[in-house]
């Protein structure tokens, strides 16, 4: 199998043929079709994220096919399609899995993280942690569903009914919640960065009411706001747009340190919440809501060769959506 594999943090991932890999117990392997590149990775990939383990193959938003099957699979068969995500396993046993709040595990594995992904022609996954995804659309127009949908998800239940919702940074996650949320009935408010008139127009044409840099005030009080960007000073900014009662929900893995900011802001019940990973009922829920929208992604796709082209584009900011990378 080939792989684009990181070696150090802060350095080039590089193309390495690696042995092939049977599955284990539990596991199976997967012929990788298409793998998104989300944000995650750059935090792997900058260093932002401790303790990788290295080397490791990035990449947790994988679409495939399964092509073999380890000791005691028995819910997965040989050609099916699957999603692998984010979140690989979990022990099973913590109070936090016992709980139901498996996002939160004391013992988990991540995917493109401390358990090799899916920048590679084919990866291993934990078979309970593999989502079916049935036969209908494209792998590229799946895969940013498997976090950037997946997160954005749990971001948006996190924001309780509100019915005006402000999104700060507009990229792979907002431009997929947008378009739930749109279904849902709420009004959306993109918020970008300064004159950036190409991501404030992929918003409005994707439904949202208002769209304006991360500075301005909104047109009316947000209910809630989101913030994908990992940019902490985005968070006092949030707090002034949402009314009383409102809620900021950070979604990032990684943000900037937040900025000290008048008590004034948040007092009148406002709340600041943060998001860690994702649940398998997750997973299904958004799969079905997605399907139920009808949610379509914009993506750029890149060769595995230019795995390394393509992180440097989402750094950059240079395209909309999302980018996928294609083996």
């Amino acid at each position: 199998m080939r792989a684009m594999v990181l070696r150090r943090t802060g350095e080039r991932l590089a193309m390495t043929e690696l042995p092939d890999r049977a599955p284990g117990p539990g596991e199976i392997r997967v012929a990788v079709a298409a793998c998104g590149v989300c944000r995650t990775d750059l935090h792997v990939v900058d260093g932002d994220l401790p303790d990788p383990v290295l080397p490791i193959v990035p990449g947790h938003e994988i679409v495939g096919r399964v092509e073999a099957l380890g000791p005691g699979v028995a819910d997965l068969a040989v050609g099916q399609r699957v999603g692998v995500p984010w979140l690989g396993h979990t022990c099973g046993v913590c109070d936090y899995c016992r709980r139901g709040q498996e996002n939160l595990c004391d013992a988990p594995l991540f995917t493109g993280y401390t358990r090799d992904g899916g920048f590679a022609t084919h990866a291993i996954a934990d078979a309970r942690y593999a989502f079916p995804l049935g036969e209908q659309g494209d792998d590229v127009a799946l895969a940013p569903l498997l976090c950037a949908g997946l997160i954005g998800w749990r971001s948006l239940v996190m924001a309780g009914e509100a019915r005006t919702l402000g999104l700060y940074g507009f990229g792979a996650a907002a431009h997929i919640v947008a378009q739930v949320a749109r279904w849902q009935g709420r009004a959306v408010f993109a918020f970008t960065r300064a004159g950036d008139a190409r991501s404030q127009g992929f918003a409005r044409g994707l439904g949202a009411a208002w769209a304006g840099a991360s500075e301005d005030a909104p047109p009316e009080p947000l209910d809630a706001a989101i913030i994908y960007a990992p940019v902490g000073p985005l968070v006092p900014l949030a707090l002034r747009a949402v009314r009383k009662g409102g809620r900021v929900v950070c979604a990032g893995i990684h943000m900037t340190d937040i900025p000290s900011f008048p008590y004034r802001w948040l007092w009148e019940e406002r709340q600041i919440v943060s998001v860690a990973n994702l649940t398998r009922q997750d997973g299904i829920d958004f799969l079905r809501a997605a399907s139920a929208a009808k949610v379509t992604t914009q993506t750029t796709r890149y060769p595995l060769a230019r795995a390394n082209e393509a992180l440097d584009d989402l750094r950059a900011g240079r395209f909309d959506g999302a980018a996928v990378l294609v083996p």
